[in-house]
């Protein structure tokens, strides 16, 4: 690995490239970065990306040379890190996931369900092109993915490519934010065991400074998941993911859902354009106040993390997304968890996970039959693995539900699933 650093971003047209740019300058004495490429398919947004990064780095008093472009080869030859946040189809598309599954009384979200489904059978034929052009560039490169649902694109890389890769979700870090949120005391100081898939997973087995939680001091963190009945959290002993509020409260929330005005994905979009307006002004050099309203941030910390980690070799604990290789012995061992690992030069293990509870256990081997059945239908473009992998997702599963969804929403992503219609 180089002295001084080359860092490529694909997708770097996306709204929290910034968040990038500033963690790399508050750790610039562990990662000496020479240069940083943004590359991303949208001209414009990368063009406004490339003006704002430049006057933010100046801000930051962060002296490192900053290029966009269009052509991969060029971002990726000798990098030594490729940070992946794509979005086939852009938010346009997301609609589509979020609105359709309405239609058939099944939740539309993002990447839960068959929302995140589609999302699937859109990205990981692109990332997969993304990870043999890396392979042919600059072989040597980690790639850090960030892209959704990234323990399917995850799980597809790692089975059908040789890229080193790790796949990352600001998710892991949350439980022990809560935490500290509801202790007043620093991150660091917070262990918790955590067991799971991608939006799919439970921390448990909390201590700070090694001492144990007591009931109250659980409860009082587990109020701010918010999401998730807090009864229901005391009741388990086990700290959701936000996303589980879409299994434990489905009734309710496709209810909230079928009643919105808009869907989450048209917000963004509307959003998106407060955020680049402000992005585009050659006055801003300063992360916009409307990039708080967009959410899901906090994704570099854990990125960071990782490249510091491989760069300096030093052993870091942090949850990531990676082969099972038997940390959990109930899951084959090429099925991709979201898991402690540890990280450092040599790689990224997975801690073993002992005594996995017994009220999660079913739901997780679900979904994540479900996730191997959608990486094989997304590779092969196969309509009947994809039918098989709707119905074995735990909000689908209804046959005569399942089989004139997918039409539809295959038809609706057409231009994106070439794979599906060869």
């Amino acid at each position: 690995m180089s002295d001084e650093l080359k860092i490529a971003v694909v997708g770097a047209g996306s709204p929290y490239t910034p968040e990038l740019i500033e963690g790399l300058a508050r750790f610039r004495d562990k990662l000496p970065v020479r240069e940083i490429y943004l590359m991303d398919i949208n001209e414009r947004r990368l063009e406004i990306m490339l003006g704002f990064c430049r006057r933010f780095a100046k801000h930051l008093d962060y002296n490192v040379k900053i290029e966009a472009t269009t052509d991969r080869k060029t971002a990726f030859k000798n990098a030594d890190f490729i940070n992946t946040q794509i979005r086939v189809g852009g938010n346009e598309r997301r609609v589509f996931d979020e609105k359709i599954p309405l239609k058939y009384g099944i939740i539309g979200q993002e990447t839960t369900g068959p929302g995140g489904f589609m999302k699937a059978l859109r990205t990981i034929p692109v990332m997969m092109d993304i990870a043999k052009d890396v392979e042919k560039y600059s072989p040597d490169a980690w790639v850090v993915n960030y892209t959704n649902p990234t323990g399917l694109v995850t799980e597809a890389l790692k089975k059908y490519t040789g890229v080193k890769m790790v796949g990352l979700c600001a998710g892991g870090m949350r439980p022990g934010f809560r935490v500290a949120e509801a202790l007043s005391v620093d991150y660091q100081r917070v262990k918790y065991d955590y067991v799971g898939l991608n939006h799919m997973n439970f921390a448990f087995n909390f201590t700070v400074d090694g001492r144990p939680l007591t009931e109250e001091e659980f409860g009082k963190a587990s109020e701010l998941v918010g999401s998730v009945d807090v009864e229901l959290i005391k009741k388990m002993g086990l700290m959701p993911s936000a996303y589980m509020q879409y299994y434990y409260h489905t009734s309710k929330k496709l209810k909230e859902f079928k009643e919105a005005k808009y869907t989450r994905g048209e917000e963004v979009l509307m959003l998106e354009k407060e955020i680049y307006d402000a992005y585009a002004d050659p006055k801003q050099d300063t992360k916009p106040a409307a990039l708080a309203k967009r959410g899901g941030g906090g994704y570099s910390e854990v990125a960071l993390g990782v490249m510091k980690a491989i760069y300096n070799d030093e052993d870091r604990w942090l949850v990531v997304n990676v082969p099972n290789n038997g940390a959990i012995r109930m899951l084959p061992d090429d099925a991709v968890i979201e898991t402690p690992c540890m990280i450092n030069r040599a790689g990224i293990k997975p801690l073993a996970i002992n005594n996995v509870p017994p009220t999660v256990w079913g739901l997780i081997c679900a979904v994540k039959n479900y996730e191997q059945l959608a990486v094989e239908a997304a590779v092969k473009g196969d309509r009947d693995m994809a039918l098989f992998a709707l119905m074995a997702h735990p909000l689908v599963r209804d046959y005569d539900v399942a089989k004139p969804m997918l039409e539809e929403l295959l038809e609706a992503n057409k231009d994106y699933l070439p794979q599906f219609y060869k």
